[in-house]
């Protein structure tokens, strides 16, 4: 059995004294991909990853962003959009960087978000198996549905959107490379993140009022499935819960959606077939000892092996 889980932990440091080392020690996790780790590799302190290797891309601009990938050995290989990536021993606050390797797949429209600390990649030693974690732009309204009166910020004439169109562009042809890449090496491939959308109304608890929010749009709706088929990738999660109501992965911190359920399920794991299949169980660990580890939850899954 490998077990597997995603987390936007919402900066590594607050979600630490929330209880996540505590969780990571006792989840039995074998993998664990990490969005907004928001800290520069200096300031993420020892032993923040417990007994786990990582591989990281933590960007340039600090307090924001940060991808890694955290393995119970070392990876066989580490690759990013940057330079370099980056990996830590376990308990140690010294990094190393790993010069990207030659074969990086590379997709026009990526260049400009290179150094933001949105995805890195590892092939696993252990298992034959390629593992990403992907922070994907949450972006906003486009300029015809943006209004002040119904808006936290200030509108922006729909650059946000843009910027998360134009993204999720680049990324699909990144997506059919390097999951080729990893068919040609002889291993299955696993995306996981925080990808900001919620494909169907089974996503969102609140969908009819949501029908016009970013992360629901017709538009990132029909990217989502674009990506997905019997064939490429599937979203494992919805495939052992078919039909129903979630289970959602975040909850806003105001109000009392997290006391009433009212979420999105926007935290995926989408595997090639042969993975997808050999997955036994799905579970969102909304609280651990009764406290939430971030605004969202690890979405953890059981793969037997393939």
């Amino acid at each position: 059995m490998l077990r597997i889980a995603t987390a936007n932990i919402n900066g590594i440091r607050a979600t630490r004294r929330r209880g996540f080392g505590e969780w990571m020690a006792t989840r039995g996790c074998d993998v664990v991909a990490l969005q907004e780790v928001r800290a520069q590799a200096e300031k993420i302190p020892a032993g923040a990853f417990g007994d786990f290797h990582a591989a990281l891309d933590t960007g340039s601009l600090p307090g924001r962003s940060g991808v890694a990938v955290l393995t119970r050995h070392p990876a066989e290989a580490v690759r990013t959009w940057g330079a370099t990536a980056l990996v830590r021993a376990p308990g140690d606050a010294h990094v190393e960087p790993v010069a990207a390797p030659d074969h990086v797949p590379r997709a026009r429209g990526l260049a400009r978000f290179a150094d933001e600390g949105r995805y890195v990649e590892v092939d696993l030693a252990d298992v034959p198996l390629t593992v990403a974690s992907l922070y994907l732009p949450k972006g906003g309204l486009p300029a015809e549905l943006q209004r002040p009166e119904r808006m936290r910020g200030a509108p922006d004439g729909g650059a946000r959107y843009e910027r998360k169109m134009g993204f999720m562009s680049a990324f699909s042809r990144y997506l059919t490379r390097t999951r080729r890449a990893a068919a040609a090496a002889g291993r299955e491939f696993l995306l996981m993140g925080d990808l900001n959308i919620a494909q169907t109304h089974h996503d969102v608890a609140a969908w009819r009022r949501s029908r016009q929010a970013d992360g629901f749009l017709p538009e990132e709706r029909d990217w989502i499935g674009r990506q997905l088929s019997p064939r490429t990738l599937v979203d494992v999660v919805r495939s052992l819960h078919p039909g129903e109501e979630g289970p959602y992965s975040w909850w806003s911190w105001a109000g009392q959606s997290f006391a009433k359920d009212a979420g999105w399920r926007i935290d995926y794991h989408l595997a090639t077939p042969r993975l997808a299949r050999a997955a036994v169980r799905a579970e969102v660990d909304r609280e651990f000892r009764g406290e939430r580890l971030s605004d969202h939850s690890p979405v953890v899954v059981d793969y037997d092996r393939w």
